[in-house]
């Protein structure tokens, strides 16, 4: 019996125990049913005000989303109800936000950021809760029946971003977080460099909640030589690392790097525009620049019905990740047409998804059988596309004629 088969067989069976367990009063698992206008309810999770990588946009985004859907009638005549959690960069907050949507009989939890698959991803599994549009930064992400990724997360970006230096770099550096999440980061960065026959880079491991990067900087540095690249993929801290790297002084033949989501275009604001130390630095992005004409939806969307809420940059990958993840969740709830919406029969239309369109943000997505990558140890991922960008007078721009740069050779030869 195959992997899938298994799921589905424990998934049945869980929501038939349920069914004949329910007690006086117990909310039943059915989701909206077939003939009724009860809500859709998802839910979506992101850290929030911790000393580490914080998504706050992400929860901001799916609630302007739900006003916009509500206020156009609804998906099939029903409500987009959309709860949120704080996961708080910690695997015991990110278990209880997966209870919850368990709790409140979810049918999907959808655009969502935690890096600890393994705390939440078994809760989802006993549920048959679909994770539909996580932001890529959980191995588990791309290895559990109930995921559905909808770029090609951290591998993808990596691997892009050792492509993308590999042209313009003798030898790189990688200064990444020392944790479960950062360890997977060298082996696809010298994936990408290797595309070009370029040596392995310097594994600059670093505290991904420190104020302070002036070893890890001058490690990364190096003798300073010209034709070096650093390249620093730190989340927020990203900015106090290359804070760091300017004070030193000695990096100015160094050429910098990093991917989106660590690079941001409010950070090229905040450190001085045109004049900001990451000016000429190269970034590699899951998605189109954020002055593309495909994100002008988003940008109506949010201008409508975010009613102002400074949490949310229509630039930030999290809240772009998010944006799409509940398009493509719009998209397979209305192919459901007047039957019972549940974790069930969401579950089965992705499985059957096909050539799904966001607009041009990403290729169309699907996550039949055949739409799988053959990238060891991610064997649900789907979309090995990835953006070059540069930044050009403190704004994030598409090199060269731009489009987007499909990386599943690489990766798929990854290891």
């Amino acid at each position: 019996m195959t992997a899938r088969r298994r799921f589905g067989a424990l998934a049945a069976a869980a929501a038939l125990l349920a069914s004949g367990g329910s007690g006086c009063g117990a909310v039943p698992r059915t989701g909206a049913g077939a003939d009724s206008t009860a809500p859709v309810v998802v839910m979506t999770w992101a850290p929030q005000g911790t000393n580490s990588t914080n998504m706050p946009g992400m929860p901001a985004m799916a609630q302007a989303y739900a006003r916009m859907v509500n206020a156009e009638g609804g998906i099939n005549g029903h409500p987009l109800k959309v709860l949120t959690c704080d996961e708080h960069n910690d695997t015991v907050r990110a278990e209880r936000c997966a209870q919850q949507a368990v709790d409140a009989h979810a049918v999907a939890v959808v655009g969502s950021y935690s890096q600890y698959g393994q705390s939440f991803m078994a809760s989802l599994e006993n549920a048959g809760i679909p994770y539909l549009g996580g932001y890529g930064v959980a191995p588990e992400e791309f290895t559990s029946p109930v995921s559905y990724p909808v770029n090609g997360g951290a591998p993808a970006l990596l691997t892009g971003n050792g492509r993308q230096l590999s042209s313009i770099c003798d030898h790189t550096a990688l200064v990444r977080p020392d944790s479960a999440a950062g360890d997977q980061y060298p082996e696809f960065l010298d994936a990408g460099l290797a595309f070009r026959h370029r040596a392995p880079a310097d594994d600059i491991r670093a505290p991904d909640d420190a104020t302070d990067y002036t070893d890890a900087a001058q490690r990364a540095i190096g003798s300073g030589q010209p034709g070096r690249c650093v390249t620093a993929v730190l989340g927020d801290r990203t900015a106090i690392f290359f804070d760091s790297f300017r004070r030193l002084g000695s990096g100015q033949q160094v050429r910098t790097a990093s991917v989106l989501g660590s690079v941001k275009q409010s950070l090229l604001d905040s450190t001085g525009g045109a004049d900001s130390p990451l000016e000429g630095a190269y970034a590699t992005s899951w998605y189109p620049p954020a002055n593309d004409p495909a994100w002008n939806p988003m940008r109506t969307a949010v201008s409508t019905y975010a009613f102002g809420d400074n949490r949310i940059d229509v630039a930030d990958p999290g809240a772009e990740t998010t944006w799409i993840a509940y398009t493509v969740f719009t998209k397979i709830v209305s192919s459901l047409g007047h039957g019972p919406i549940t974790a069930q029969t969401v579950h089965d239309a992705l499985d059957r998804a096909h050539g799904i369109s966001t607009g041009g943000l990403t290729p169309p997505l699907g996550w039949r059988y055949a739409d799988m990558l053959a990238v060891r140890g991610y064997p649900r991922m789907v979309n090995a596309t990835v953006t070059y960008q540069v930044v050009k007078g403190g704004q994030l721009t598409a090199v060269g004629k731009g489009g987007f740069v499909d990386v599943r050779d690489t990766l798929e030869g990854a290891g």
